[in-house]
């Protein structure tokens, strides 16, 4: 059910999380979909000066023509498809949070990853909300506090689920998603944010 709500009591952060936003049926619809038919490229980030291959493929779409920067990257944005749209008017129906853009990213197996890091670009505004929709294999999500040493989450992100941060989480925390040895299959992570 969309409404089955998890909110994590964590300090300095919000992070909603609905195991159940897309039933099984119309996630698979759209994980079909989506893997074949959005436009994945493989794009090089700069760290430490080097151009490396990022670990996984993405793509941008968006409701206007607006490029989005990070990591020394500049991406313009597709048109959505019609599937995207549908997403995120079931996320908009849902939270009430309305979106520019959708940041798509495809992990082709487990050794596909992200590192960690905060989703904190200054066009995303002072407080970025992140709503990030898993279909296909399922993965372990971290998170790790900026300050305290001691603060450590981590939950698995399930085919269909929605994961919201949300308030001062991007200031105060760090996430990533690591590579794993038992995945073997792909994920498409889709992660809906404003630019302003």
């Amino acid at each position: 059910m969309k409404t089955d709500l998890k909110i994590y009591d964590l300090i300095d952060a919000e992070i909603w999380y609905y195991p159940n936003f897309l039933s099984a049926p119309i996630a698979n619809t759209y994980y079909n979909f989506l893997l074949n038919n959005l436009d994945w490229k493989q794009y090089d980030i700069k760290i430490f000066g080097k151009l490396i291959p990022q670990p996984r493929l993405a793509s941008l779409y968006a409701i206007n023509s607006q490029a989005y920067s990070y990591s020394n990257l500049t991406l313009h944005p597709k048109s959505y498809p019609s599937e995207l749209l549908n997403i995120s008017k079931e996320l908009e129906k849902l939270t009430d949070l309305k979106f520019t853009h959708c940041l798509a990213n495809l992990y082709r197996n487990g050794n596909d990853s992200m590192g960690w890091h905060a989703d904190n670009e200054k066009e995303l505004g002072p407080n970025p909300i992140i709503a990030s929709v898993s279909l296909g294999a399922e993965r372990k999500f971290q998170l790790k506090h900026k300050e305290r040493k001691d603060q450590r989450f981590e939950l698995h992100l399930k085919h269909g689920s929605l994961l919201i941060m949300k308030g001062k989480t991007q200031h105060f925390w760090k996430h990533q998603l690591p590579k794993t040895k038992k995945i073997d299959t792909p994920r498409i992570n889709l992660t809906f944010r404003t630019i302003l």
